[in-house]
Protein backbone atom coordinates (compact mmCIF):
# COMPACT_ATOMS: atom_id res chain seq x y z
CA UNK A 1 0.00 0.00 0.00
CA UNK A 2 3.09 2.58 0.71
CA UNK A 3 4.30 1.88 -2.31
CA UNK A 4 1.18 2.59 -4.29
CA UNK A 5 0.76 6.00 -2.44
CA UNK A 6 3.79 7.06 -2.96
CA UNK A 7 3.51 5.95 -6.97
CA UNK A 8 0.10 7.95 -6.93
CA UNK A 9 1.81 10.66 -5.33
CA UNK A 10 4.27 11.19 -7.65
CA UNK A 11 2.25 11.05 -10.66
CA UNK A 12 0.05 13.38 -8.75
CA UNK A 13 2.79 15.59 -8.11
CA UNK A 14 4.13 15.31 -11.60
CA UNK A 15 1.22 17.45 -13.21
CA UNK A 16 2.38 20.77 -10.68
CA UNK A 17 3.23 23.93 -12.14
CA UNK A 18 6.11 25.59 -10.42
CA UNK A 19 6.94 29.17 -10.87
CA UNK A 20 9.36 31.59 -9.49
CA UNK A 21 9.34 34.20 -6.77
CA UNK A 22 10.48 37.29 -7.02
CA UNK A 23 11.84 37.86 -3.15
CA UNK A 24 14.40 40.75 -2.25
CA UNK A 25 17.50 40.09 0.38
CA UNK A 26 18.56 42.45 1.83
CA UNK A 27 22.38 40.42 2.16
CA UNK A 28 25.45 42.49 1.15
CA UNK A 29 27.55 39.50 0.69
CA UNK A 30 25.27 37.41 -1.49
CA UNK A 31 24.35 40.46 -3.61
CA UNK A 32 28.23 41.30 -4.44
CA UNK A 33 28.78 37.63 -5.73
CA UNK A 34 25.45 37.33 -7.73
CA UNK A 35 26.45 41.14 -9.54
CA UNK A 36 30.25 39.61 -10.05
CA UNK A 37 29.29 35.94 -11.24
CA UNK A 38 26.92 38.01 -13.66
CA UNK A 39 29.74 40.53 -14.77
CA UNK A 40 31.85 37.72 -15.36
CA UNK A 41 29.57 35.36 -17.81
CA UNK A 42 28.30 38.52 -19.55
CA UNK A 43 31.98 39.62 -20.23
CA UNK A 44 33.09 36.08 -21.52
CA UNK A 45 30.11 35.91 -23.76
CA UNK A 46 30.53 39.46 -25.13
CA UNK A 47 34.51 39.91 -25.70
CA UNK A 48 35.59 36.08 -26.15
CA UNK A 49 32.37 34.51 -27.54
CA UNK A 50 31.32 37.19 -29.93
CA UNK A 51 34.17 39.32 -30.72
CA UNK A 52 37.07 37.22 -29.61
CA UNK A 53 35.65 33.76 -31.69
CA UNK A 54 32.75 35.57 -33.61
CA UNK A 55 29.94 32.81 -32.67
CA UNK A 56 27.67 35.44 -34.68
CA UNK A 57 29.30 34.18 -37.89
CA UNK A 58 28.62 30.60 -39.74
CA UNK A 59 32.02 29.15 -40.42
CA UNK A 60 33.80 26.95 -42.53
CA UNK A 61 37.48 25.04 -41.96
CA UNK A 62 39.04 22.57 -43.83
CA UNK A 63 39.39 24.70 -47.31
CA UNK A 64 40.05 23.06 -50.54
CA UNK A 65 43.77 23.44 -51.10
CA UNK A 66 46.46 23.64 -54.14
CA UNK A 67 49.79 23.72 -53.50
CA UNK A 68 52.81 23.97 -56.39
CA UNK A 69 56.37 24.41 -55.37
CA UNK A 70 59.38 25.60 -57.29
CA UNK A 71 63.13 25.78 -56.43
CA UNK A 72 65.50 28.15 -58.54
CA UNK A 73 69.16 28.94 -57.96
CA UNK A 74 72.81 27.97 -59.06
CA UNK A 75 75.66 27.13 -57.28
CA UNK A 76 79.71 26.07 -57.92
CA UNK A 77 80.94 23.01 -55.86
CA UNK A 78 84.36 22.20 -56.57
CA UNK A 79 84.67 22.54 -60.33
CA UNK A 80 81.12 21.69 -61.16
CA UNK A 81 78.14 23.83 -61.27
CA UNK A 82 75.05 22.61 -59.37
CA UNK A 83 71.68 23.18 -60.60
CA UNK A 84 67.72 22.61 -59.65
CA UNK A 85 68.59 18.99 -61.55
CA UNK A 86 71.34 18.31 -59.23
CA UNK A 87 70.35 19.51 -55.73
CA UNK A 88 66.57 19.84 -56.02
CA UNK A 89 64.04 16.95 -55.22
CA UNK A 90 61.64 16.82 -57.26
CA UNK A 91 62.57 19.73 -59.21
CA UNK A 92 58.61 20.47 -59.41
CA UNK A 93 56.97 19.53 -56.58
CA UNK A 94 53.29 19.40 -54.25
CA UNK A 95 53.23 19.99 -51.09
CA UNK A 96 56.79 18.58 -49.92
CA UNK A 97 60.46 19.66 -51.68
CA UNK A 98 63.70 19.16 -50.22
CA UNK A 99 67.25 20.88 -51.58
CA UNK A 100 70.34 18.91 -51.32
CA UNK A 101 72.99 20.49 -49.00
CA UNK A 102 75.59 18.29 -48.55
CA UNK A 103 76.36 14.44 -50.21
CA UNK A 104 78.36 11.55 -49.34
CA UNK A 105 79.41 9.61 -52.53
CA UNK A 106 80.57 5.90 -53.24
CA UNK A 107 81.81 6.22 -56.66
CA UNK A 108 82.11 2.91 -58.61
CA UNK A 109 80.01 0.12 -56.80
CA UNK A 110 79.85 -3.35 -58.20
CA UNK A 111 78.29 -6.47 -57.50
CA UNK A 112 80.61 -8.55 -55.93
CA UNK A 113 82.35 -10.04 -52.50
CA UNK A 114 83.33 -7.91 -50.03
CA UNK A 115 83.91 -7.33 -46.58
CA UNK A 116 80.87 -6.08 -43.97
CA UNK A 117 81.23 -3.20 -42.02
CA UNK A 118 83.05 -3.94 -38.47
CA UNK A 119 80.02 -1.85 -36.72
CA UNK A 120 77.21 -4.42 -38.07
CA UNK A 121 76.42 -6.61 -35.10
CA UNK A 122 78.26 -9.94 -35.13
CA UNK A 123 79.98 -8.88 -38.05
CA UNK A 124 83.59 -9.51 -36.38
CA UNK A 125 85.19 -13.04 -36.97
CA UNK A 126 88.45 -14.48 -36.27
CA UNK A 127 87.35 -17.68 -38.17
CA UNK A 128 85.15 -19.22 -41.24
CA UNK A 129 83.06 -20.72 -38.16
CA UNK A 130 82.16 -17.20 -37.00
CA UNK A 131 80.27 -16.14 -40.09
CA UNK A 132 76.39 -18.50 -40.88
CA UNK A 133 76.04 -18.52 -44.45
CA UNK A 134 73.33 -17.06 -46.34
CA UNK A 135 72.55 -14.76 -42.85
CA UNK A 136 71.24 -11.29 -43.55
CA UNK A 137 71.57 -8.43 -40.88
CA UNK A 138 69.06 -5.66 -41.57
CA UNK A 139 71.60 -3.00 -39.99
CA UNK A 140 74.23 -4.80 -42.21
CA UNK A 141 74.86 -4.25 -46.34
CA UNK A 142 74.71 -7.55 -48.02
CA UNK A 143 74.01 -11.42 -47.48
CA UNK A 144 77.36 -13.62 -45.82
CA UNK A 145 78.60 -16.07 -47.77
CA UNK A 146 79.94 -17.76 -44.70
CA UNK A 147 83.57 -16.83 -44.93
CA UNK A 148 86.10 -14.77 -42.76
CA UNK A 149 88.30 -12.12 -44.62
CA UNK A 150 90.69 -9.30 -44.05
CA UNK A 151 88.68 -5.98 -43.73
CA UNK A 152 90.46 -3.95 -46.29
CA UNK A 153 93.42 -2.51 -45.67
CA UNK A 154 93.11 -3.37 -41.45
CA UNK A 155 94.42 -6.04 -39.88
CA UNK A 156 91.33 -7.20 -38.67
CA UNK A 157 88.95 -9.63 -39.81
CA UNK A 158 85.08 -9.18 -40.48
CA UNK A 159 82.36 -12.18 -42.48
CA UNK A 160 82.31 -11.70 -46.17
CA UNK A 161 79.00 -10.55 -47.62
CA UNK A 162 77.20 -10.13 -51.54
CA UNK A 163 76.76 -6.62 -51.84
CA UNK A 164 77.56 -3.22 -53.56
CA UNK A 165 81.37 -3.47 -53.26
CA UNK A 166 83.06 -1.32 -51.99
CA UNK A 167 80.57 -0.82 -48.99
CA UNK A 168 79.44 3.04 -48.26
CA UNK A 169 80.68 3.14 -44.58
CA UNK A 170 84.25 2.35 -45.78
CA UNK A 171 84.69 4.31 -49.22
CA UNK A 172 82.15 6.67 -49.10
CA UNK A 173 83.66 10.30 -49.71
CA UNK A 174 82.67 13.50 -48.05
CA UNK A 175 81.63 16.21 -50.32
CA UNK A 176 81.78 19.86 -49.06
CA UNK A 177 78.65 21.82 -47.82
CA UNK A 178 76.52 23.60 -50.33
CA UNK A 179 77.07 27.09 -48.23
CA UNK A 180 75.62 28.87 -51.23
CA UNK A 181 71.88 27.41 -51.02
CA UNK A 182 71.76 30.11 -48.48
CA UNK A 183 69.89 32.03 -51.51
CA UNK A 184 68.34 29.77 -53.07
CA UNK A 185 64.35 30.45 -53.59
CA UNK A 186 61.21 28.40 -53.40
CA UNK A 187 58.34 29.64 -55.03
CA UNK A 188 55.17 28.22 -53.13
CA UNK A 189 51.85 29.07 -55.35
CA UNK A 190 48.91 28.15 -52.86
CA UNK A 191 44.80 28.52 -53.76
CA UNK A 192 42.13 27.49 -52.04
CA UNK A 193 38.58 27.73 -52.60
CA UNK A 194 35.73 28.10 -49.31
CA UNK A 195 32.75 26.04 -51.47
CA UNK A 196 30.13 26.76 -48.79
CA UNK A 197 30.35 30.65 -49.84
CA UNK A 198 32.09 30.16 -53.28
CA UNK A 199 35.09 32.12 -52.37
CA UNK A 200 38.50 31.37 -54.22
CA UNK A 201 42.12 33.58 -53.23
CA UNK A 202 45.01 32.97 -53.79
CA UNK A 203 48.93 33.78 -52.53
CA UNK A 204 49.85 35.86 -55.72
CA UNK A 205 48.04 38.45 -56.52
CA UNK A 206 46.48 38.37 -60.47
CA UNK A 207 47.14 42.18 -61.05
CA UNK A 208 51.06 41.94 -60.82
CA UNK A 209 53.05 41.55 -64.46
CA UNK A 210 54.55 38.31 -64.99
CA UNK A 211 58.20 39.29 -64.36
CA UNK A 212 57.12 40.13 -60.77
CA UNK A 213 57.49 37.02 -59.44
CA UNK A 214 60.74 36.22 -60.94
CA UNK A 215 62.47 38.99 -59.15
CA UNK A 216 60.47 39.56 -55.65
CA UNK A 217 60.86 38.14 -52.45
CA UNK A 218 58.42 37.84 -49.56
CA UNK A 219 58.47 40.27 -47.01
CA UNK A 220 55.30 40.71 -44.72
CA UNK A 221 54.77 44.42 -45.34
CA UNK A 222 55.70 45.34 -48.66
CA UNK A 223 55.25 42.11 -50.57
CA UNK A 224 52.92 39.58 -48.99
CA UNK A 225 51.56 38.31 -52.62
CA UNK A 226 55.26 37.22 -53.49
CA UNK A 227 55.72 33.55 -52.22
CA UNK A 228 59.14 33.32 -53.42
CA UNK A 229 60.88 32.76 -49.90
CA UNK A 230 64.84 32.59 -49.63
CA UNK A 231 66.30 29.01 -47.88
CA UNK A 232 68.21 31.24 -45.27
CA UNK A 233 65.09 32.89 -44.60
CA UNK A 234 62.81 29.65 -44.24
CA UNK A 235 65.83 28.50 -41.62
CA UNK A 236 65.66 31.96 -39.47
CA UNK A 237 62.18 31.70 -39.41
CA UNK A 238 62.33 28.42 -37.77
CA UNK A 239 64.68 29.16 -34.80
CA UNK A 240 67.63 27.37 -37.10
CA UNK A 241 70.97 27.96 -38.16
CA UNK A 242 71.57 27.67 -41.94
CA UNK A 243 75.15 25.75 -41.39
CA UNK A 244 73.83 23.43 -38.90
CA UNK A 245 71.30 22.50 -41.24
CA UNK A 246 73.99 21.80 -44.01
CA UNK A 247 75.14 19.21 -41.73
CA UNK A 248 72.41 17.11 -40.74
CA UNK A 249 69.80 18.17 -42.45
CA UNK A 250 65.77 19.37 -41.45
CA UNK A 251 62.53 19.19 -42.21
CA UNK A 252 61.06 22.52 -41.75
CA UNK A 253 57.48 23.12 -42.26
CA UNK A 254 55.80 26.39 -43.77
CA UNK A 255 52.72 27.23 -42.12
CA UNK A 256 49.83 29.52 -44.61
CA UNK A 257 47.28 30.12 -42.44
CA UNK A 258 43.74 31.58 -44.19
CA UNK A 259 41.29 33.80 -41.30
CA UNK A 260 38.88 35.25 -43.76
CA UNK A 261 35.95 37.46 -42.00
CA UNK A 262 33.83 37.47 -45.28
CA UNK A 263 32.01 39.90 -43.66
CA UNK A 264 34.39 42.27 -44.45
CA UNK A 265 36.28 43.50 -48.09
CA UNK A 266 37.77 40.26 -49.58
CA UNK A 267 40.81 42.07 -49.88
CA UNK A 268 41.20 41.48 -46.41
CA UNK A 269 41.56 37.85 -46.85
CA UNK A 270 45.24 37.80 -46.97
CA UNK A 271 47.68 34.31 -46.34
CA UNK A 272 50.08 34.42 -43.50
CA UNK A 273 53.06 32.42 -42.71
CA UNK A 274 55.01 30.58 -39.84
CA UNK A 275 57.92 28.62 -39.76
CA UNK A 276 58.59 25.81 -37.09
CA UNK A 277 60.93 22.62 -37.49
CA UNK A 278 59.31 19.66 -37.57
CA UNK A 279 61.79 16.92 -37.19
CA UNK A 280 63.47 16.35 -33.95
CA UNK A 281 66.67 18.52 -32.36
CA UNK A 282 70.14 17.43 -33.61
CA UNK A 283 71.20 16.44 -30.30
CA UNK A 284 68.65 13.51 -30.58
CA UNK A 285 69.98 9.86 -32.64
CA UNK A 286 67.16 10.39 -35.17
CA UNK A 287 67.64 13.96 -36.00
CA UNK A 288 68.32 15.48 -39.33
CA UNK A 289 67.27 14.38 -42.68
CA UNK A 290 69.22 12.25 -45.05
CA UNK A 291 68.39 10.12 -48.33
CA UNK A 292 70.02 7.65 -50.40
CA UNK A 293 69.75 7.47 -54.25
CA UNK A 294 72.36 6.56 -57.12
CA UNK A 295 73.43 7.01 -60.84
CA UNK A 296 73.46 4.03 -62.79
CA UNK A 297 76.24 3.66 -66.30
CA UNK A 298 77.95 0.82 -67.66
CA UNK A 299 82.03 0.28 -67.67
CA UNK A 300 83.21 -2.35 -69.79
CA UNK A 301 79.84 -4.39 -69.95
CA UNK A 302 79.78 -4.31 -66.27
CA UNK A 303 76.78 -2.17 -64.50
CA UNK A 304 78.84 0.24 -62.34
CA UNK A 305 76.86 3.01 -59.92
CA UNK A 306 77.34 5.82 -57.93
CA UNK A 307 75.52 5.79 -54.97
CA UNK A 308 74.93 9.37 -53.23
CA UNK A 309 73.67 9.50 -49.35
CA UNK A 310 72.06 12.95 -49.59
CA UNK A 311 72.05 15.51 -46.42
CA UNK A 312 68.96 17.92 -47.54
CA UNK A 313 66.89 20.55 -45.92
CA UNK A 314 63.04 19.65 -46.30
CA UNK A 315 60.27 21.76 -47.14
CA UNK A 316 56.39 20.72 -45.80
CA UNK A 317 53.74 23.34 -47.13
CA UNK A 318 50.90 22.78 -44.76
CA UNK A 319 47.55 24.63 -45.54
CA UNK A 320 45.21 26.01 -42.82
CA UNK A 321 42.21 27.88 -42.95
CA UNK A 322 38.74 29.33 -41.59
CA UNK A 323 36.34 31.68 -43.27
CA UNK A 324 32.86 32.94 -41.90
CA UNK A 325 30.53 34.74 -42.82
CA UNK A 326 27.39 36.55 -40.23
CA UNK A 327 24.52 34.59 -40.08
CA UNK A 328 20.95 34.93 -37.89
CA UNK A 329 20.87 31.37 -36.32
CA UNK A 330 24.29 30.89 -35.11
CA UNK A 331 23.64 34.13 -33.75
CA UNK A 332 20.26 33.20 -32.03
CA UNK A 333 21.66 30.30 -30.72
CA UNK A 334 24.67 31.89 -29.34
CA UNK A 335 22.39 34.90 -27.97
CA UNK A 336 20.16 31.93 -26.19
CA UNK A 337 22.94 30.46 -24.42
CA UNK A 338 24.17 33.40 -23.56
CA UNK A 339 20.88 34.49 -21.39
CA UNK A 340 20.26 30.89 -19.90
CA UNK A 341 24.31 31.25 -18.72
CA UNK A 342 23.40 34.30 -16.59
CA UNK A 343 19.99 33.07 -15.47
CA UNK A 344 22.53 30.17 -13.69
CA UNK A 345 23.51 32.85 -11.87
CA UNK A 346 20.33 33.22 -9.67
CA UNK A 347 20.61 29.13 -8.94
CA UNK A 348 23.24 30.10 -7.50
CA UNK A 349 22.75 32.48 -5.72
CA UNK A 350 19.73 30.71 -4.17
CA UNK A 351 21.74 27.58 -3.38
CA UNK A 352 24.09 29.89 -1.28
CA UNK A 353 21.25 31.72 0.61
CA UNK A 354 19.57 28.22 1.44
CA UNK A 355 22.64 26.06 2.48
CA UNK A 356 25.35 28.88 4.26
CA UNK A 357 23.35 32.14 4.93
CA UNK A 358 19.54 30.49 6.02
CA UNK A 359 20.14 29.14 9.01
CA UNK A 360 16.80 29.58 10.41
CA UNK A 361 15.12 28.50 7.51
CA UNK A 362 13.55 32.03 7.52
CA UNK A 363 14.19 32.56 3.55
CA UNK A 364 12.85 29.06 2.71
CA UNK A 365 9.28 30.05 4.25
CA UNK A 366 9.45 32.94 2.45
CA UNK A 367 10.39 31.47 -0.97
CA UNK A 368 8.57 28.69 -1.36
CA UNK A 369 4.42 28.73 -0.90
CA UNK A 370 1.83 25.78 -1.88
CA UNK A 371 -1.50 26.99 -3.28
CA UNK A 372 -4.50 24.61 -4.48
CA UNK A 373 -7.37 25.36 -6.61
CA UNK A 374 -9.89 24.70 -3.60
CA UNK A 375 -9.45 26.20 -0.16
CA UNK A 376 -10.34 23.97 2.70
CA UNK A 377 -12.56 27.09 4.06
CA UNK A 378 -16.31 26.65 3.07
CA UNK A 379 -18.21 30.00 2.78
CA UNK A 380 -20.40 29.25 5.37
CA UNK A 381 -17.56 28.86 8.13
CA UNK A 382 -16.06 32.01 6.87
CA UNK A 383 -19.22 33.55 7.64
CA UNK A 384 -18.98 31.88 10.87
CA UNK A 385 -15.65 32.67 12.26
CA UNK A 386 -16.59 36.51 11.17
CA UNK A 387 -19.41 35.93 13.04
CA UNK A 388 -17.27 34.87 16.25
CA UNK A 389 -14.46 37.74 16.12
CA UNK A 390 -17.19 39.84 16.36
CA UNK A 391 -18.42 38.73 19.45
CA UNK A 392 -21.53 38.83 21.63
CA UNK A 393 -23.86 35.68 20.11
CA UNK A 394 -22.14 32.28 21.47
CA UNK A 395 -25.44 31.13 21.83
CA UNK A 396 -27.50 31.78 18.96
CA UNK A 397 -24.70 30.10 16.36
CA UNK A 398 -24.77 26.79 19.02
CA UNK A 399 -28.00 25.83 17.60
CA UNK A 400 -28.44 23.67 14.40
CA UNK A 401 -30.52 26.39 12.77
CA UNK A 402 -28.39 29.27 13.26
CA UNK A 403 -25.76 27.84 11.15
CA UNK A 404 -28.20 28.22 7.98
CA UNK A 405 -27.91 31.05 5.92
CA UNK A 406 -30.87 32.39 6.63
CA UNK A 407 -30.90 32.36 10.19
CA UNK A 408 -27.38 33.97 10.06
CA UNK A 409 -29.12 37.09 7.86
CA UNK A 410 -31.80 37.12 10.67
CA UNK A 411 -28.86 37.29 13.09
CA UNK A 412 -25.90 39.58 11.65
CA UNK A 413 -27.75 42.72 11.40
CA UNK A 414 -28.57 42.35 15.20
CA UNK A 415 -24.86 42.40 15.83
CA UNK A 416 -23.62 45.38 17.65
CA UNK A 417 -21.67 47.83 15.78
CA UNK A 418 -18.30 48.43 17.36
CA UNK A 419 -18.10 52.34 16.26
CA UNK A 420 -21.78 53.44 17.38
CA UNK A 421 -21.74 50.78 20.63
CA UNK A 422 -25.50 50.90 19.98
CA UNK A 423 -27.80 47.79 19.14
Amino acid sequence: MGCKVFIMQCFVGFWDYETPKIMVVKNMTLGIIYRIVQLLIVTYFTWYVFISQKAYQESETGPESFIYTKMEGAAISGDTVQDTVEYSRPPEGGDVISAILRKEVTPNQKQGVCAEHFAVPKANCTKDSDCIPGRTDMSGNGQRTGRCVQYYNFTFKTCEIKSWCPIEEFAAIRELELKEAINFTVLIKNTIHFPKFRVAKSNVMRKRSKYYLQSCHYNEVTDIYCPNFKLGYIAEQAGEKFSELCKTGGVIGVFINWNCNLDLDPSECKPKYSFRRLDLRKNHASSGYNYRFAKYYSENGTEVRTMIKAFGMRIDVIVHGQAGKFSIIPTIINMVTALTSVGIVSFLCDWILLTFIDKDEVYSEKKFDEICKHSSHTPDMDITMFVLRTGGIHTSLSSPESSSPTSLHRILPRIPSRESGKD
